[in-house]
């Protein structure tokens, strides 16, 4: 009785084996259920920074958008806002390296105005004019946001992050042109802001000018 009893639970074990094994595992994904689920996880991940989570608020919709923001600002604060700061810094920077290069090789006639070294020069104008360019530019960021200057009204009117109606060339003409030409100053911008920090240190160490650093390289002392 028991080596039949045995016998009839060997065979039904395995009937249940062979029937599961035409079935699917319902513990393991299909292949493509596998596929969608990497998709799913590698548009989680950040564009720029594979290894990290892709912010929420980046979702690639804004130009020059590839989920690069290690420290979370997105997560606190307005996007539009923060895009309208970037874009101010890089054209102040692209602006900076042309001026740090161009008063290396042209100054103006005027005392004081004669060293080629921006770090420097800075501290030699007189206190006048360094009141003055302060004044104008904070009238500037004020006349051209209508006195908007905080996060929560400074887009109430739908105005686009960066545009302050400033198209002499007519380059927002054609759609695909003036997606093409944010790219390119958001790029240019980005460029110049690293640009003018790595000018700032050089030549605070080394006491030379930008051009003057590549013609003539010196080592630290």
């Amino acid at each position: 009785k028991i080596s039949a009893a045995m016998l009839r639970l060997t065979l039904l074990a395995a009937s249940v084996a062979a029937a599961s094994a035409f079935s699917a595992p319902s513990l393991l994904p299909r292949a493509g259920a596998r596929a969608s689920a990497t998709s799913v996880q590698m548009q989680d991940k950040s564009y720029a920074m594979p290894f990290l989570s892709r912010p929420p608020a980046l979702d690639g919709t804004m130009a020059g958008d590839v989920g690069f923001d290690p420290l979370g600002f997105s997560n606190y604060f307005d996007l539009k806002w923060l895009r309208e700061a970037e874009l101010k810094h890089g054209r102040i920077c692209m602006l900076g390296c042309l001026g740090f290069i161009t008063q290396e090789k042209i100054q103006l006639p005027l005392p004081g105005f004669g060293n080629k070294v921006a770090t420097e020069a800075f501290f030699s104008v007189p206190a006048g004019g360094l009141w003055q360019i302060f004044f104008t530019l904070g009238a500037i960021e004020v006349l051209s946001n209508g006195g908007k200057l905080s996060p929560g009204d400074m887009f109430a009117e739908g105005r686009a992050p960066g545009d302050l109606g400033f198209d002499p060339l007519n380059l927002s003409g054609d759609d695909a042109a003036l997606r093409r030409f944010e790219l390119a100053e958001l790029k240019h911008g980005r460029l110049a802001m690293i640009g003018l920090g790595g000018m700032l240190h050089q030549m605070l160490l080394t006491k030379q000018a930008p051009l003057e650093q590549l013609a003539n390289f010196q080592p630290l002392q």
